[in-house]
């Protein structure tokens, strides 16, 4: 059993999951942040370390900058590097997206060949690193996405986000395929929800369901369909691919595949009329109209809305032997700490 880990992006909707979950195990976290003196940043990490097996120290490093992680990853026996950004706002792809992904990547695992004591790396890549637009399963002839697939249709104007999760997930085997020190294990979540540690998470999950429940999308939802995971359960794969020795190669997560007004059904279910959510789904031709307000283009609208997907995520049961919380827990669950942390009413 690996005792040091080091962890990147600890602080985030994921990260501070896993690293709560190494904690209760009895690990020794080395969390990485940009400024150690910003103590609120991570005190909600600290108060569960306090309490947990495992014990907690706090390492700088900065995605950016070449050899940052080298010192934390000396003497470390794992690392599990979840830092990369995640977000649909920005003005510049390349400076936002681009480079801290794949940068980041490169910095964090030189940094483990370096080491001489690194012998696994736990990658959280994305299942937007497998595919870019839902109409590449059909483009493609496929009944499902699978391991084997990678993105091909992304691009730094087109999906820029999903760019990034492939680009740096390659250059991550790129590097691993150039070592013998460190095996990687990569995790490929579709998209993330559940409950938040940090009441602070500026999350992208955490803005959609606050959206949904605000009445973004009362008028009409996207026929946008997707894959979701409960936080927690990416948590418990990263955790699991870092303790079986077995784990190999990339992991697909999702609990199912559904669309936007169907999992705002689900709540609906567990809350009732409480929010405005969606009364129908959005007719196509409707969202070519307004899909702007919503900060949809005509290439994304036109190679997505309306498309099935379906992701077969069984490797992550049978080969790391992760259980899935059902959606609707998930999504309850959320909702619930969304009002307790008063992000809702």
């Amino acid at each position: 059993m690996q005792e040091i880990v080091l962890v990147t992006g600890g602080t985030g909707y994921i990260g501070s999951w896993v690293v709560k979950m190494l904690l209760e195990k009895g690990y020794t976290v080395r969390m990485t942040v940009r400024n150690k003196g910003k103590k609120e940043s991570y005190a909600f990490l600290s108060e569960i370390a306090s309490i947990a097996k495992g014990s907690l120290e706090i390492w700088e490093a900065d995605l950016l900058k070449e050899g940052s992680f080298e010192e934390a990853a000396t003497g470390s026996d794992a690392i599990i590097h979840l830092a990369s950004p995640f977000t649909l706002r920005f003005k510049d792809a390349q400076k936002e997206l681009i480079d801290p992904a794949v940068k980041g990547t490169k910095n964090v695992l030189q940094a483990a060949t370096k080491s001489g004591t690194v012998k696994k790396v736990v990658l959280t890549s994305s299942v937007a690193a497998v595919h870019g637009d839902n109409i590449d399963m059909k483009e493609q002839g496929l009944e499902e996405f699978t391991e084997e697939q990678f993105n091909t249709s992304s691009s730094l104007t087109h999906q820029p986000y999903s760019y990034s999760k492939v680009m740096a997930e390659k250059e991550a085997w790129k590097i691993h395929d150039a070592q013998e020190f460190w095996k990687l294990v990569v995790i490929n979540p579709s998209f993330v929800m559940g409950p938040s540690l940090s009441p602070a998470s500026n999350s992208e999950s955490l803005s959609f369901i606050k959206d949904m429940l605000s009445g973004k999308y009362y008028l009409g939802a996207p026929e946008l369909m997707f894959g979701f995971v409960d936080v927690r359960d990416v948590a418990k794969a990263h955790v699991l691919a870092l303790e079986n020795e077995m784990a190999a190669g990339r992991h697909i997560l999702a609990e199912r595949t559904t669309g936007v007004y169907e999992a705002s059904q689900l709540i609906k279910g567990k809350f009732g009329n409480k929010y405005k959510l969606p009364l129908m789904r959005s007719p196509k031709a409707m969202l070519y109209m307004v899909g702007w307000m919503f900060g949809l283009t005509r290439k994304f609208i036109q190679r997505n809305v309306g498309h099935t997907i379906r992701l077969n995520s069984s490797k992550s049961t049978e080969k790391l032997g992760l259980t899935y919380t059902s959606l609707d827990k998930t999504l309850e669950d959320m909702v619930l700490q969304m009002q307790k942390d008063k992000v809702v009413s």
